[in-house]
């Protein structure tokens, strides 16, 4: 089996993840790891949604599967389109990690100096900074977890605001601050690695056993209110699932880019009724955010 990952430290510690996963499962597979370079990690100089948005990761490895270069691709699910190239599939979800972002920085939030420069190029993160702080000076920081903190310092940043789950992937001990992920509430799939594959693939059975049912429920619910919003990397939208007692928890936020205006939710949908209860919940999201999207 030949598996495709980009060549940051982090998706190459995801990989390990899977590799590992697999071999447990099934330890005569043989398997080479090919790095493929994609836009996103080409064009650090540009915002998202001039590379074409989140399929920017994702493309590339796509094309080398329905090509037969690769037989699949280790993700991570938030750098996802909500909806998969046709000719492939998530075969697997591995059991997600800690879904939150985290303020690396010496002071927590709202300890920081007035007009503190504040680095993230996500449009999701600027929003909620603003909306929690509105003089905080939050300026675009793109590329690898250890560029944007060797950047942070030379650049002059008092923070910056990274997702908590590939800081603990990487072991860097980096003083941090978990933002609450009832306010700042997480991205679509934080925390979630998943792996794709062509759609046929004589392996794909193997995949899906590595399947954690628990994080798949959670991160489709999470896609599915994402695609019913229409929203992509270019508007300030968080939700995040979370399976409780038999029910599954929504927490979502849609907020206008400036940090003005903001929408909360918070609805338990019956796992017993769970398609009527997400349609449901996508039209309260969308009602409570009209004019933000």
């Amino acid at each position: 089996m030949i598996i495709g990952t980009r060549g940051s430290r982090l998706a190459m510690a995801q990989t390990d993840l899977f590799l590992s996963a697999l071999r447990a499962r099934f330890p005569e597979t043989q398997a080479e790891v090919r790095v493929v370079a994609t836009t996103g990690d080409r064009a650090r100089d540009r915002p998202l949604k001039a590379l074409g948005g989140l399929g920017a990761f994702v493309k590339e490895l796509d094309e080398r599967m329905l090509a037969r270069e690769i037989d699949c691709a280790v993700n991570s699910l938030k750098d996802m389109p909500v909806d998969p190239t046709p000719g492939t599939e998530v075969a697997c979800v591995l059991p997600r990690g800690p879904p939150e972002d985290v303020l690396v920085a010496d002071a927590p939030l709202e300890e920081l100096r007035q007009g503190a420069v504040i680095g993230s190029a996500s449009v999701r993160r600027k929003a909620l900074l603003l909306n929690a702080r509105p003089d905080l000076d939050v300026r675009p920081l793109r590329g690898n977890i250890t560029t944007r903190l060797a950047k942070m310092r030379s650049e002059g940043f008092d923070g910056v605001v990274l997702a908590r789950g590939g800081l603990e992937r990487l072991g860097i001990g980096r003083r941090r601050f978990v933002l609450d992920p009832d306010s700042f509430v997480p991205a679509v799939g934080q925390g979630a690695i998943a792996i794709v594959c062509r759609s046929g693939l004589p392996e794909q059975g193997r995949l899906m056993e590595l399947d954690d049912a628990r994080t798949r429920g959670e991160v489709e619910a999470e896609r599915y209110l994402l695609r019913a919003l229409g929203g992509g990397c270019s508007t300030p939208i968080g939700i995040h699932a979370r399976t409780v007692d038999g029910d599954m928890l929504i927490r979502a936020v849609v907020l206008s880019p400036d940090g003005e205006r903001r929408f909360d939710l918070r609805e338990g949908c019956g796992l017993a009724s769970l398609e009527r209860d997400l349609e449901r919940t996508a039209a309260r999201l969308r009602q409570g955010s009209e004019g933000m999207l």
